[in-house]
């Protein structure tokens, strides 16, 4: 039996938003709010209080949410209406193993690919990386940097539709913000393995890179395995 619906906390970040906002607006808007960890999993999300904070009617809303139920950030429930998706903890860690997946299979081409221009992007990366380390802010800057990071590596693959499918598998996670769960220490020990991959980036080592994947994937999902069930954010389930 499932808990008591969730208060919308959608509406306080939707405030001021132009009248008459066309659908694809609606999507990116309700998309960003999402992925920005602003709105936790299990958050209602009213249809008619969005339409009317985009001055729209209900159809255009609706048709959006659609849209992110087909990407796997909302779901509907026949008589309790739009949420934001949730997941079984079971289910959050396979995700985590389709990620690993297919961003394998796009760092082996593209370290073969990559140019000067793509190291300097990677560079850049794990500096930002560094920083958001040094600022400690609850891991905030951390996950925002550390997925900057992650597809400064795999982009020189150029490989579009790869591209699109890791990143809408890592949007499925970007609720949950799994990254501010996590000690500084267990940050500061992924962030180990970040430089790791740099390195083995830079030298077109494909395999010294495919190792140090493994082992960070690894780490990472051993981390996702021991998220906290108790703060109403994983559905209920195995």
């Amino acid at each position: 039996m499932s808990g008591p619906r969730r208060r919308s906390a959608l509406l306080a970040r939707l405030a001021d938003r132009p009248a008459g906002s066309t659908q694809s607006a609606i999507v990116d808007e309700l998309r960003a709010v999402i992925l920005h960890g602003q709105v936790p999993p299990g958050s209602a999300i009213p249809v008619d209080a969005v339409a009317t904070a985009f001055g729209v009617s209900r159809i255009p809303v609706r048709e959006a949410l659609m849209t992110l139920i087909g990407e796997g950030l909302v779901d509907h429930r026949a008589n309790g209406g739009y949420r934001v998706a949730m997941m079984t903890a079971r289910e959050f860690g396979e995700i985590y193993l389709v990620r690993e997946a297919l961003e394998s299979a796009a760092l082996r081409v593209a370290v073969a690919g990559a140019s000067s221009a793509d190291d300097r992007t990677a560079r850049a990366a794990l500096r930002s990386l560094d920083q958001a380390i040094e600022a400690d802010d609850g891991g905030a800057a951390y996950h925002r940097e550390s997925r900057r990071f992650h597809l400064a590596l795999i982009a020189p693959c150029r490989m579009r539709r790869l591209v699109n499918m890791l990143e809408s598998a890592w949007n499925m996670t970007e609720p949950l913000r799994p990254m501010s769960h996590l000690t500084g220490s267990e940050r500061e020990l992924l962030h180990s393995d970040h430089a790791g991959m740099l390195a083995a980036f830079l030298r077109r080592d494909q395999e010294a890179l495919a190792g140090v994947c493994a082992v960070h994937h690894g780490r990472l999902q051993r981390f996702v395995a021991f998220l906290p069930r108790d703060i109403g954010l994983f559905a209920e389930g195995d």
